[in-house]
């Protein structure tokens, strides 16, 4: 098993990013999803799910300015970020419900 982020960049404020995770070797459409961030220097913190049946859930941190989606045919997890801060910049990670999680790909938003 395992996810493949892609996506991450450097971004001015304001701008917007599209993340995607790409998962092989499980059944993807059967579980959860999540998107999990980490800023430098700081602790991960959850920012976005989506059940196997495709309810959505953010942290208040996010909501209005995140949107997380899922394509079960092309096995993968979408997230949209839009109205970029400085503050969002982080490594963005995919996990499932399960634990597993990728590599992460990293989102910088400077000007």
């Amino acid at each position: 098993a395992r996810l493949v982020e892609s996506g991450g960049g450097l971004v001015q404020p304001g701008g917007s990013l599209r993340l995607s995770c790409a998962a092989s070797g499980f059944t993807f459409g059967n579980f959860g999803m999540n998107w999990v961030r980490q800023p430098p220097g700081k602790g991960p913190e959850l920012v976005a799910t989506i059940t196997s049946g495709g309810t959505t859930n953010y942290a208040d941190s996010v909501k209005g300015r995140f949107t997380i989606s899922r394509d079960n045919a092309k096995r993968t997890v979408y997230l949209q970020i839009n109205s970029l801060k400085p503050e969002d910049t982080a490594v963005y990670f995919c996990r499932t419900s399960w634990g597993l999680q990728g590599q992460g790909t990293q989102g910088t938003v400077s000007s």
